[in-house]
């Protein structure tokens, strides 16, 4: 088998471990694709899983006035990536993992 090249299609500092997980976008099979969101982990407690938040405005045509909404999704946490709660990170789209996860992180922003 040939090795993998680390370019993942968009600039993003590489972690300094290595793993063997098969749903990493750096050292695994998954490619990143499509959307690319900024959030903070709200809960990881699932396996190779976290909830990420983002905050959004929604306008409202009748008041002429946006109000606060925020999105919640899940991600895949690859182990080399040490994310815990609080850290801001950077997600992106990729093939469905499982139900519900169709996100992968691909960086840590702030701890």
């Amino acid at each position: 088998m040939k090795e993998k090249s680390i370019d993942i299609g968009i600039p993003v500092i590489l972690p300094t471990k290595n793993c063997n997980d098969t749903h990493c976008p750096f050292h695994g099979f998954i490619k990143v694709r499509g959307r690319l969101f900024t959030g903070t982990v709200i809960r990881n407690v699932l396996h190779k899983t976290a909830t990420i938040e983002f905050p959004r405005q929604y306008y409202l045509p009748k008041y002429e006035r946006y109000e606060k909404r925020r999105t919640r999704l899940k991600a895949h946490i690859p182990p080399c990536l040490d994310i815990k709660k609080g850290d801001k990170i950077k997600i992106m789209e990729t093939r469905p993992i499982s139900k519900t996860k169709n996100f992968v992180a691909v960086e840590i922003l702030k701890k």
